[in-house]
Parts: structure tokens; C-alpha cells; sequence
């Protein structure tokens, strides 16, 4: 189930307003950690599946879960 994060954004840069929708799911692809949008500029498709990386402290965070539930 995909679902809007946050409102849309004015990217004055390209002149246009991006949404941004996300299943939300933390993937590992065996370098880095990231989740896939799906990106839009005025209501149109522009990037599907664009893979953006998860920040350090949402690494750190999962991590620690991770650790939690092997004990």
C-alpha cells in the first residue's frame, strides 16, 4: 500500500510541485539501505521506483532493533 509522505513540496528550481509517494518498506540491496518512491511533478509520474538511501540514524535505529530482537 503506498502512501504520500509529508505535502507537497514547491520546487521552485524546476517550477514545479513534487509529491512523493512510498510503500515505506526498508530494502537492502547489498550496499546500502533505501526505500522506493515514486516521484511527482505536477501530478505527473516522473521517477518510478527512484531508490532514495535511508540516513544514518534511521540505519542506527534499525540496527539497534535488529540487535534487540536476536536476544
Amino acid at each position: 500500500m503506498l502512501s504520500q509522505t509529508g505535502s507537497s513540496i514547491l520546487r521552485g528550481d524546476l517550477g514545479v510541485e513534487e509529491t512523493i509517494e512510498s510503500d515505506n518498506i526498508v530494502r537492502w540491496d547489498g550496499e546500502r539501505l533505501y526505500v522506493e518512491q515514486d516521484v511527482y511533478h505536477n501530478g505527473q509520474l516522473v521517477h518510478r521506483k527512484y531508490r532514495r538511501t535511508v540516513t544514518e540514524p534511521v540505519a542506527r535505529t534499525l540496527w539497534a532493533i535488529i540487535n534487540r530482537a536476536k536476544q
